[in-house]
């Protein structure tokens, strides 16, 4: 019994030390440009932590699009990973290098790999996350993913806060399940603005904070990426959960309505 009066003293001090540790939420933040989200986010998302993106109704494009452009603005000029499965290739396809380039994506900066099972892609994604000189991940699962259960993705976030790479995983046709993750979001395509000239407006998206571990939930937002800045700007709306509307007066949307010409109008009259 006199034995175990030191380590028990030990033990104490051990514990009293982790008491005066720093908090957990005490991270790096990457911003995303929009200046309401990355308020709320302290800064901005964590990086080093897993980040689930869930396609609203489907919305494979959108999902996908926002989980690559987070990553590029967590890794900076580092490469990033895409892993998915060969099932999820054949269903979805390859991405299209001009397609992404037009978004502000390099793509000699894109490492794609394909794996032949769920299984094997979770243990690809563990070993991806623990290279420093990763710049993002992006994991897409598709469907109900059974195998990404809590214990699976709290590996995987282990492993993002030990070698700081952040992880997006890109859930495609699938139901929020308990899980690790620091953040949780729901993303739908939204329209975009045109440019001068009817040009294409930059791609715009509506995004909903589903679950936060580190505060409160529900939120919304609509986010406009802008190519040339590389950054998310030019915010419509401003929406949150309790259904109200609030303008934003610091990037308002420009071209909600636009007038018709003589001949338009006349026609339409006419009509």
């Amino acid at each position: 019994m006199a034995e175990s009066i030191p380590s028990l003293a030990a033990l104490r001090r051990h514990i009293a030390s982790l008491d005066r540790a720093p908090a957990r939420d005490a991270c790096v933040r990457f911003a995303t440009g929009h200046g309401p989200l990355d308020a709320m986010l302290g800064g901005g998302l964590a990086r080093g932590r897993v980040h689930e993106v869930f396609g609203a109704g489907g919305e494979e494009g959108a999902a996908t699009g926002l989980a690559l452009l987070w990553a590029q603005l967590a890794g900076g000029n580092a490469p990033l990973l895409w892993l998915r499965s060969d099932g999820a290739a054949r269903i979805g396809g390859l991405p299209y290098g001009p397609g992404l380039a037009a978004l502000g994506l390099d793509p000699a900066r894109l490492l794609l790999g394909a794996m032949p099972d769920d299984a094997m892609l979770l243990r690809a994604a563990v070993d991806a996350l623990r290279c420093p000189a990763l710049g993002g991940l992006v994991m897409e699962l598709r469907g109900r993913a059974p195998l990404l259960d809590l214990t699976a993705s709290r590996r995987l976030a282990l492993a993002a806060e030990a070698s700081g790479v952040t992880a997006l995983l890109l859930r495609i046709d699938g139901a929020p399940v308990p899980s690790a993750a620091d953040t949780r979001w729901q993303v739908a395509a939204a329209p975009s603005a045109p440019l001068p000239g009817n040009a294409p407006g930059h791609s715009a998206f509506d995004l909903t904070l589903l679950r936060r571990r580190a505060g409160p939930d529900g939120q919304a937002w609509r986010l406009v990426w802008d190519t040339e800045r590389r950054c998310f700007g030019g915010v419509g709306d401003e929406r949150h959960g309790d259904g109200g509307d609030r303008a934003d007066a610091a990037a308002p949307l420009s071209g909600a309505e636009l007038p018709l010409s003589a001949d338009r109008s006349a026609a339409g009259r006419a009509a």
